[in-house]
């Protein structure tokens, strides 16, 4: 007995100096920096932990990414912004935020034009009556898209944002939120069409929807993976049939980790792969041409290698890279539709996450540096978002306001300038 003692208080013993060292090891700045390139933390306790969810991931089954494949749409530039162009009342500095997004080494412009704005008192009626005098609502977005050819930038465009006309329950007690898909896709078909036609040989790309997995981009209804597909092909066919060189984008779905969605706000979220996986079962690959999620870095940093499908990082497209090629998508991309870390203030909920206004300008161009070495599936990736037109997000503070490149005054931020730098160095 005394012998098999011994031999444990040895083996213990051996342990305890085994995890010494090992833990030593660890804090050597070799070891420090191997940790932040595979777990994209830059505190050394998450990293520890980090080592052990990589070691998980190897438990779990590969991922099917068809690395090799021939991949559609992936020949472009990355380089993509957010751009709130429609909110600015001036078209001087509509242009002045293009060419500054231009200048950054941005190329593309993802740009809202909302059905509300556009198509607002009733169907076929394109004229802006609520201001006098009257306009035509066409004239907002035409000269965003002269101002976007101008400084040689395409414009992806999403398509979304219904007027209170197209739904029963669009006002007062009843409304269903302002998101809310129209009660007939025939209304959004039409919209899309005459959107479609107005700028034809313009404008090549266009985003139908936006988030329809969560509450509020669904409205407070019951989220439908199903209805959107509804959404999705009549808005395809009638692009298609407006302009046979357009190319659709699925509307962007929002990362979450939710199973069992709620009927009514605010739960009513499905998880993003649960609901690309009904979508294909209602039907909606030919309908798209280029799939959409969100790529936010959220708690961890551009390195973060760690796959759970419980856990939203940066490394999540790879799951719904996985899907696609199970069901035979191999062939199309992905493209981020909004991407950055939140540098939110202390005062202010860190409800994305917080970084530093320094390790916000370092995160951005590294996690493009990962679309252009490490992801082959990724065509462009959106930064969120170049600036809004006035700074009421930050008088209430809201954390949605620090994703920002540039102030609403057009002060650059540290990541605008980083981002600048990190493109024109591409070409060096």
């Amino acid at each position: 007995m005394r012998g098999i003692f011994k031999q444990l208080l040895t083996l213990w013993l051996s342990l305890l100096i085994l995890g010494g060292l090992s833990f030593l090891i660890l804090q050597l700045p070799p070891a420090r920096a191997w940790l932040w390139q595979h777990t994209g933390e830059e505190v050394f306790l998450a990293q520890v932990k980090g080592v052990s969810d990589l070691l998980g991931d190897r438990l779990r089954p590969r991922l099917a990414l068809a690395s090799d494949a021939a991949i559609d749409h992936t020949d472009v530039s990355p380089f993509g912004v957010n751009t709130f162009l429609e909110q600015e009342a001036e078209p001087a500095k509509r242009t002045r935020a293009i060419q500054m997004a231009a200048d950054a080494g941005y190329h593309w412009l993802r740009q809202e034009f909302p059905w509300e704005d556009i198509e607002i008192h009733g169907k076929g009626d394109f004229e802006d009556r609520r201001h006098e005098p009257a306009r035509s609502a066409w004239e907002k977005y035409d000269q965003i898209v002269a101002a976007a050819e101008a400084s040689g930038m395409e414009l992806i465009v999403r398509l979304s944002n219904p007027p209170g006309w197209t739904r029963s329950q669009g006002e007062g007690e009843n409304n269903v939120d302002t998101f809310a898909p129209p009660d007939n896709v025939q209304d959004f078909a039409d919209f899309v069409s005459a959107v479609v036609s107005r700028y034809k040989g313009r404008i090549q790309y266009y985003q139908l929807w936006n988030e329809p997995n969560i509450y509020p981009e669904w409205g407070s209804y019951a989220i439908d993976p199903e209805g959107y597909v509804a959404l999705l092909k009549a808005g395809a066919e009638a692009a298609r049939a407006a302009d046979p060189e357009v190319v659709i984008i699925a509307g962007a779905l929002a990362s979450t980790i939710n199973l069992q969605p709620a009927d009514a706000p605010p739960g009513n979220s499905l998880n993003d792969l649960l609901y690309l996986q009904r979508m294909y079962d209602a039907g909606a690959a030919p309908y798209f041409d280029i799939m959409a999620m969100q790529g936010y870095g959220l708690y961890s940093g551009p390195t973060d290698d760690r796959l759970h499908p419980r856990v939203i990082n940066i490394s999540r497209h790879q799951f719904v890279r996985d899907l696609m090629v199970m069901n035979g998508d191999a062939h199309k991309p992905i493209w981020i539709a909004e991407m950055n870390w939140n540098a939110a203030p202390e005062d202010v909920e860190p409800r994305y996450g917080r970084v530093t206004l320094e390790q916000q300008a370092r995160y951005l161009p590294l996690a493009y540096r990962r679309v252009l070495e490490d992801w082959p599936w990724i065509g462009v990736a959106n930064t969120w978002y170049l600036k809004r037109a006035t700074d009421l997000w930050e008088q209430n503070r809201q954390p949605e306001a620090y994703f920002r490149l540039l102030a609403p005054d057009f002060t650059p931020q540290p990541v605008y300038e980083r981002m600048r730098a990190f493109t024109h160095g591409l070409g060096e």
